[in-house]
């Protein structure tokens, strides 16, 4: 699993990427044939609006692609959302294609 993590308009001190790349070591266990993890993390410049920490994660698997975005006002709490969100994806495309 190749895992690429991405920072816009900011750079990720090491704390959010080492926090990142361990909770992604939990997608295998949903999914054994992922190929390509990109995270990225942006900062959204909305005025007025709280939530401006933005995560996308976008996950490869053969002949399929799943794809999350999330904003909040941390960047761990945007990533969690997201890989939750993420792993309902996974699941259901399994649970389908074993249907």
């Amino acid at each position: 699993m190749n895992v690429n993590i991405q920072t816009v308009h900011f750079d990720a001190d090491s704390k959010l990427v080492s926090y990142i790349e361990k909770k992604l070591t939990k997608l295998p266990q949903f999914h054994e044939k992922i190929t390509k993890v990109d995270v990225y993390l942006k900062l959204d410049n909305v005025v007025h609006t709280i939530k401006d920490k933005v995560a996308e994660i976008k996950v490869q698997v053969p002949r399929y692609e799943f794809f999350v975005k999330q904003s909040s006002k941390s960047f761990e709490e945007s990533f969690d959302t997201a890989l939750d969100a993420l792993i309902i994806q996974i699941k259901r495309k399994k649970a389908k294609l074993a249907a």
